[in-house]
This record gives structure tokens, C-alpha cells and sequence, in this order.
């Protein structure tokens, strides 16, 4: 990258964020620190009104607006890949206005390359879990609990639990999204439980975001939360061993019961999954047969045993 490409690219970092440290310009570009005190110099003595701040880094003074960006085709063929992932794995909210930022990035691009994009487009599927559309569920609150994020807003909302059968009343904090399993999951701090808690966004029905804030003070971090809810009853950790064999076969469906890692062996795959209910998951390691081994926990193994014995049952006479 020659340096008025850096230059540009750095005036757009700084455009990004509130504040940028010089170590992170450093680090996005492999130059030095002097290189980079160098380069905002150079920014300044063409009037870019940049200020600094001691301890903190530098930032863009208000009023200043850079012209329309440009794109390279490397970086809108990128968006393009971005664009098949939300269309097939967020709602209607978040289609709806990625589609609008996509209308405003396809119209700073050449001609020529807004033929390539059009082309690129139809050449690009990203194959995902049948969304079921179930009555009575909109499935169409992620840009609402973005904005609760950002405002640190108190949202309530009915949620229907399959265990129960039954519909609650929620004040929930929010702390993160996180998509697994094919849904996304809105984890957080639930003022009736008086505890963190993992809500399937596809079972929210009348979502409203209220006027009151919350603090985060007696909340754990994201990434505590995260370990939390991995040991926590709502989602449990299954161990298996599967036969190398048996094991591409479930290279897609493995996702939709909870997949999170894997250890591949000679001739046999561990998998980790977290899923909500054991029950589920016993049913579907049956379909794997003799291919599969649970390795934990003992409550799975014993209700994979006591299916097989109903099933002797049902079909030995």
C-alpha cells in the first residue's frame, strides 16, 4: 500500500471510531509509531481538523465529513458475501435496512462495477435453517434490541418457553446477542428470575423497549455471560464421539443441535455441543446408531438407554 492509500485509509479509521489510539493505526497498517505521528501531520497540513488528546488518541473534530467512500471490487465483493449472510440469518428488521445501506454503497460504484456486483449476487447462495413463520410470532425485533443495546434500554416482552408450554411477562437487561444453533439468542439479565438468561428471539411476541435505563454494575461481562450460560440449566454440555465415516453426513445438521467444537482423531471426531434440551438430543443421536458414543453426560447416556429399551419393547412381540 502506497502512502496516500494509507493516508485515506487512515483518515477513514478515524472517521469510524470516537477516539483512535496511534498503537491501533500501527497495528491495522505494520508501521511504526513515528510513521504514524508522520502521517496525521500529513493529514493535518492538508486541513484535516484532527485532535489528540493525551493518553487517549486522536479523533476527527466535529463538523468534518469525509466525501462519498469508495470501494474497491475486492471490498464490495465482500459485502456482497455479508449480504447473502443477512438475508438468510437475521429478520425483517435487519434485511430492511442492510438493504437501504446496500442501495447507498452500490451507488458510489463505477458502472462497470456495479455489473459485476449484479452478477457476483446471483452466483452466491448461502443455504440456512427453514425459518418457519409460526403464527402469532413477528420474528422481528433484532434492530429493536440493537438500539436497547446501544441505550442501555430495559425491554419487555412475552416469551413462550417450549418446556413449559406457556407464555411469561419479561423486564430483561440486555447484554449481547450471539446466534448459534440456527436462531439468535438474546442473552440477558432477567429482573424475574434475578439472574442471566438465554432467550430464542424467534419466541419473543409484543417486544417493547421502555424508557428506563440500567446500570451494568451487578451484570456480568459478555464473554462472562457467555461461560455462564454454557453451565447454566437453560443449555447444557453434550460430548460425543462419532465415527469419521458417519461424521460429514452431519456436517450441516450437527449446527441446529448446538454444534461448538470439534477434535478430530485417527478415526473417530469428538464433538462439543450446548443444547437446551437433552431430551431433543437424545432423539437425535438415536438416528446415528452404533456410529455415535456419548461420552458425557451420564443423564444423556441413560435416556438414549431408556429409549432403546422402549423401542425393544414396542417391537419385540
Amino acid at each position: 500500500m502506497n502512502r496516500i492509500d494509507r493516508l485515506t485509509a487512515i483518515l477513514v479509521q478515524l472517521q469510524s471510531k470516537k477516539v483512535v489510539t496511534a498503537q491501533e493505526v500501527a497495528n491495522r497498517f505494520d508501521i511504526s509509531l513515528r510513521t504514524v505521528y508522520r502521517d496525521v501531520r500529513a493529514l493535518e497540513d492538508a486541513g484535516v481538523p484532527i485532535g489528540a488528546e493525551a493518553g487517549k488518541g486522536y479523533f476527527i473534530m466535529d463538523g468534518y465529513h469525509l466525501p462519498p467512500v469508495m470501494f474497491t471490487q475486492q471490498e464490495a465483493n465482500a459485502l456482497v458475501l455479508g449480504a447473502k449472510l443477512i438475508e438468510g440469518q437475521t429478520d425483517v428488521s435487519i434485511k430492511k435496512n442492510f438493504t437501504e445501506a446496500m442501495l447507498k454503497i452500490k451507488s458510489v460504484l463505477k458502472s462497470n462495477e456495479k455489473d459485476e456486483i449484479e452478477k457476483l449476487e446471483s452466483q452466491i447462495v448461502v443455504k440456512h435453517l427453514p425459518q418457519i413463520e409460526k403464527e402469532g410470532f413477528p420474528n422481528n425485533f433484532l434492530a429493536t434490541i440493537q438500539q436497547a443495546l446501544i441505550d442501555k434500554s430495559v425491554l419487555r416482552f412475552r416469551y413462550f418457553s417450549n418446556f413449559s408450554g406457556d407464555f411469561s411477562t419479561r423486564d430483561i437487561e440486555p447484554i449481547g446477542l450471539v446466534f448459534y444453533a440456527g436462531r439468535w439468542h438474546l442473552l440477558a439479565y432477567c429482573r424475574l428470575r434475578q439472574a442471566p438468561r438465554d432467550f430464542r428471539v424467534d419466541r419473543l411476541v409484543k417486544l417493547e423497549k421502555l424508557d428506563e435505563t440500567y446500570g451494568t454494575d451487578h451484570q456480568p461481562s459478555f464473554s462472562e455471560f457467555l461461560e455462564e450460560i454454557a453451565h447454566s440449566t437453560d443449555l447444557q454440555e453434550v460430548e460425543i464421539s462419532i465415527d469419521k465415516t458417519v461424521a460429514r453426513y452431519i456436517s450441516e445438521q450437527k449446527y441446529s443441535q448446538g454444534f461448538v467444537s470439534e477434535e478430530v482423531g485417527e478415526t473417530h471426531i469428538k464433538m462439543k455441543f450446548l443444547t437446551p434440551s437433552l431430551n431433543y438430543t437424545s432423539r437425535w443421536l438415536l438416528t446415528l446408531t452404533d456410529a455415535v458414543q456419548i461420552i458425557s453426560p451420564p443423564k444423556l447416556k441413560d435416556m438414549v438407554r431408556d429409549r432403546i429399551e422402549e423401542l425393544r419393547k414396542r417391537y419385540s412381540s
